[in-house]
């Protein structure tokens, strides 16, 4: 009898918010064979996270990361940056990947009772003391656009942003909110200003580490600016011919953005 030959896979090998890639084909790329581009560490849990094309989508961690130079055909990519090289299918499953491992490693012990839990599906845990089911926590945040008439765009640098440019309001879904409540009440604490005529436009992934980013915009109803300096370092209405440094295409902020200086919305 003939040995069966395990198929290729997609390895999602990553370390502290690092991604292995691998150059071939011209491009960059997640590594693909029929074994792990690098030890799987005693104790650690592969993930089967998907499916590419045709290919199972493996993660796992790294105990260390991979070293490698600017000749390396292998090297550790921080996952935010990665967007900027990998293929478009395979930076979104890259964050996924890195959402379940962040779950995995924060979930090792029930949340009720402390004893350790146990792996019983692909994204569920159960704990076999109190019987406590654990699943990936997603954090939802809502951003919004404003734009005040037809030409002008509050923009804002928030202080936690990585880099000079200017963005749009942003922040985190409360309990019992919601997300419209949300909208107007992050706008309001961090800007002083009211909005009318809010829209949904859309939402996106952000593993950094586990969220969701409900977008909307709106339009400038009254205030004036007053920025909360604790979250804000800058802020203010902008003419579409004279904008900042805007978010990269990474990110919903952008689309946002984009959609309005396209008329869309």
């Amino acid at each position: 009898m003939e040995e069966q030959i395990e198929n290729n896979c997609y390895w999602f090998a990553f370390y502290e918010g690092q991604v292995l890639i691998e150059k071939r084909a011209g491009g960059w790329h997640i590594p693909v064979g029929t074994e792990p581009p690098a030890a799987i560490p005693e104790g650690s849990t592969v993930h089967e996270i998907g499916v590419m094309d045709g290919c199972v989508a493996k993660a796992y961690a790294l105990a260390a990361p991979i070293e490698g130079d600017d000749e390396s055909p292998r090297r550790m990519k921080d996952l935010r940056a990665s967007f900027d090289v990998l293929p478009w299918d395979e930076y979104r499953m890259a964050g996924k990947a890195s959402e379940i491992l962040t779950w995995d490693r924060d979930s090792r012990f029930c949340p009720r009772c402390g004893a350790p839990a146990g792996q019983v599906a692909p994204i569920a845990k159960r704990c076999p003391v109190c019987g406590m089911e654990i699943y990936p926590r997603i954090s939802p945040a809502i951003i919004v656009l404003i734009k005040r008439g037809e030409d002008e765009v509050l923009l804002v640098h928030a202080r936690n942003f990585r880099g000079t440019f200017k963005g749009l309001v942003a922040g985190f879904l409360e309990p019992g909110e919601t997300l419209e409540e949300c909208v107007r009440r992050e706008v309001m604490e961090e800007t002083g200003l009211t909005i009318k005529n809010l829209k949904y436009f859309g939402s996106q992934p952000w593993p950094y580490p586990s969220g969701i980013m409900i977008g909307y915009s709106a339009e400038y109803e009254s205030g004036t600016i007053k920025l909360q300096d604790e979250e804000l370092s800058a802020g203010a209405f902008y003419h579409k011919s004279c904008l900042p440094e805007i978010p990269k295409k990474l990110s919903i902020a952008r689309r946002l953005i984009d959609a309005w200086l396209e008329g869309k919305i």
